[in-house]
């Protein structure tokens, strides 16, 4: 739709957003109507987005570093935090820097870094079919190589040694807690993409271990981990013979644990 509706119209729209518990109500409104093609479309996305769909489900995308990403239902929402993640990897890279992204999900963040790199070559990972069709998408334009598979095990061996940044926003939900995450996450994104086994690091426990074999001389693994997490991810980081680095954002809620491959 190329303009608002009526103000009546799109007040309505905010009272039956926040009667279904939608807490930036005005916000959804008018991303809704800015996105909806027609009144009929404008009211099947309402419809369900009152039905519990997450909001980037239901626009099909997502704002991410100030790139409109393409998301698919069934597929894993980037979450602003992790722009903390980016601006921490973006800071570490030096132009024409090789990078990963594991467990990629959308290809937000590599999408992001090659926005903000220069002339950086990227690989992204993810084990779900859903998430690489739609990285697949967002990365095109890019000159990105997109793989599915489980980690690092469908990249090319000859990347080994060569990775100047690998980022990884692998699940760190404890099993346990999945129960408590709200109906959009639990419900509606998959299951892989959240739930991290029992303390919440099994995947990361595999990311860090076997990052050396991949990681150049000086490059970079950044995880995006909780606080509490901080510091058994930090004892992981330093089994695996990486110097380890905590950085952390209030303002975003966000943690990441940066291991360097030293060069001596």
């Amino acid at each position: 739709m190329s303009a608002l509706p009526p103000l009546h119209s799109l007040s309505v729209i905010v009272t039956t957003l926040r009667a279904a518990g939608c807490v930036f109500a005005e916000d959804e409104a008018r991303l809704l109507v800015s996105t909806a093609r027609t009144p009929a479309d404008l009211a099947a996305m309402v419809d369900r987005r009152v039905a519990g769909l997450p909001l980037e489900h239901v626009l099909g995308w997502a704002d991410f570093c100030g790139l409109r990403i393409a998301v698919d239902p069934g597929v894993f929402v980037p979450r602003p935090r992790t722009e903390f993640l980016i601006r921490q990897a973006a800071a570490l890279a030096r132009p024409g820097a090789v990078v990963v992204d594991l467990c990629c999900g959308s290809g937000a963040m590599g999408a992001a870094l090659v926005a903000t790199l220069d002339r950086a070559e990227l690989h992204a990972v993810d084990i779900d079919p859903a998430a690489v069709r739609c990285a697949r998408r967002n990365l095109a334009a890019t000159g990105g190589h997109v793989y599915e598979g489980d980690l690092y095990a469908p990249l090319p061996v000859t990347l080994r040694g060569r990775v100047d940044i690998l980022v990884a926003s692998a699940p760190y939900v404890p099993t346990d807690a999945i129960g408590l995450l709200p109906p959009e996450a639990r419900v509606h994104e998959p299951r892989v993409a959240l739930d991290g086994g029992a303390d919440g690091l099994d995947v990361v426990r595999r990311v860090i271990a076997e990052a050396p074999l991949w990681l150049a001389p000086d490059g970079c693994l950044l995880v995006e981990t909780s606080e509490r997490q901080a510091a058994r991810t930090v004892e992981a980081v330093t089994r695996a013979g990486l110097i380890p680095r905590v950085a952390g954002s209030d303002e975003l809620d966000a943690t990441a644990v940066i291991g360097t491959r030293s060069t001596s």
